[in-house]
């Protein structure tokens, strides 16, 4: 059964070869005269693409100053430098060159400066919700997050170990330039992350016990596949831009809400778990959902089997088995074998950690504190469901 929906999707898409190229415009025409470009790695700096952005505002009028570091998990104490940067510099348009974690950043930055008398934090801490947000934009590098049209960010808190998400459509992006050239340099195992992450925004929306639309499901099962093909393409051939423009355009559909539409409320579970998984160890998020979904999987599939069965046939294409039990179970290790086949974990020994059973307590514990005391809609998750998946992914 279909279910009422809301979709709020207004980000403006500028994509294909030379997409950056169009930035100055699209910052004039979303009202931008002082901008903060917010990006990571010092490969933007090197290769020339920040000079390549930042020269063409400048030249139309458009003052430019930058905040560079911005890590994996992006930390709070960026923000709050480049909240700091924006105060004194009259900042009004924020421009993330980079990731998720650039333009979580940015996103970060602009609740901050629309109320510059608290603390950005709090929202993330889920104490109050914002009331503005500075316009942001983007230049995609990393296909992955689908952060440059969705209403979503998360924030690490480096000091507490608390990795927190806050979603709210205020922080929409205005714009987003990809272009699918700028993501060839990554290396392998980012490019697969990426991969993960993307599929895991389909298959949290997926994955739901309130009902679902048919046609929203036939689009996420059409993305999902196209994901998967065009991973193990970019496992071997890098530079292939087809299928890098078939990744960067699945990322944002992913987390524009688009998958979800109709759809009884997403489920969330596995990144939630992740999260505590990435504040406490600062694993790379797509490989932290690799790692973990196959246990969350076996651990709810018992209450929707039949959705578990249809993923197996429809997205894995295996032959159904006698039950749709057994017919899950198949689609779960056909999951599995894909993910090592693109080099990616399948429990957190595989991606390199081993948490002591105090730590996967502690992650258990501030997880279902973060989501207020349950997550999930395939399952409802409370505190020991949560420890328990955390022991089955050792």
């Amino acid at each position: 059964m279909a279910n009422n929906f809301n979709y709020y999707s207004p980000t403006e898409i500028v994509f294909g070869r030379g997409a950056q190229t169009q930035v100055a415009a699209h910052v004039q025409k979303y009202g931008g005269t002082r901008v903060l470009v917010v990006y990571g790695s010092q490969r933007v700096v090197r290769s020339g693409l920040l000079d390549s952005i930042i020269q063409p505002m400048e030249q139309a009028g458009i003052r430019c100053f930058t905040l560079g570091g911005v890590v994996p998990n992006p930390h709070l104490s960026k923000v709050y430098e480049g909240i700091e940067i924006g105060k004194r510099e009259g900042i009004d348009f924020l421009l993330a060159v980079g990731g998720g974690s650039a333009i979580d950043t940015a996103k970060a930055i602009g609740y901050g400066l629309a109320e510059p008398d608290k603390d950005v934090w709090e929202l993330y801490e889920s104490k109050r919700t914002a009331r503005g947000c500075l316009p942001v934009a983007s230049v995609l590098t990393i296909a992955a997050a689908g952060s440059e049209s969705s209403n979503s960010s998360v924030i690490t808190n480096e000091k507490t170990g608390e990795k927190r998400s806050y979603n709210d459509n205020l922080a929409r992006p205005k714009f987003a330039a990809m272009n699918p050239e700028l993501t060839m340099t990554l290396p392998d195992y980012q490019t697969e992350s990426g991969c993960t992450d993307i599929m895991m925004h389909t298959m949290e929306r997926y994955f739901t016990s309130q009902g679902n639309m048919e046609l929203t499901d036939a689009i996420a099962e059409a993305l999902l596949r196209t994901v998967m093909a065009q991973a193990k393409i970019l496992h071997t051939h890098p530079d292939d831009y087809d299928a890098r423009a078939e990744v960067m355009w699945a990322g944002s559909l992913a987390h524009n809400d688009l998958t979800g539409c109709g759809n009884g409320g997403g489920d969330f579970a596995t990144h939630a778990l992740e999260h505590e998984l990435g504040g406490m160890f600062d694993v790379t998020h797509g490989a932290g959902l690799a790692a973990l979904w196959p246990s969350w999987a076996r651990y709810v599939c018992g209450n929707i089997p039949g959705r578990f069965a249809r993923y197996a046939v429809n997205v894995m294409g295996v032959t159904p088995g006698a039950t749709e039990a057994e017919t899950a179970e198949k689609g779960i290790q056909a999951m599995e074998a894909f993910y090592r086949e693109i080099g990616m974990p399948t429990s957190m020994r595989e991606l390199g950690i081993d948490p002591t059973d105090e730590q996967l307590h502690a992650m258990a514990h501030s997880c279902a504190s973060a989501c207020g005391g349950s997550k999930g809609s395939a399952r409802l998750l409370h505190e020991e469901d949560m420890y328990n998946i955390y022991k089955m992914a050792l």
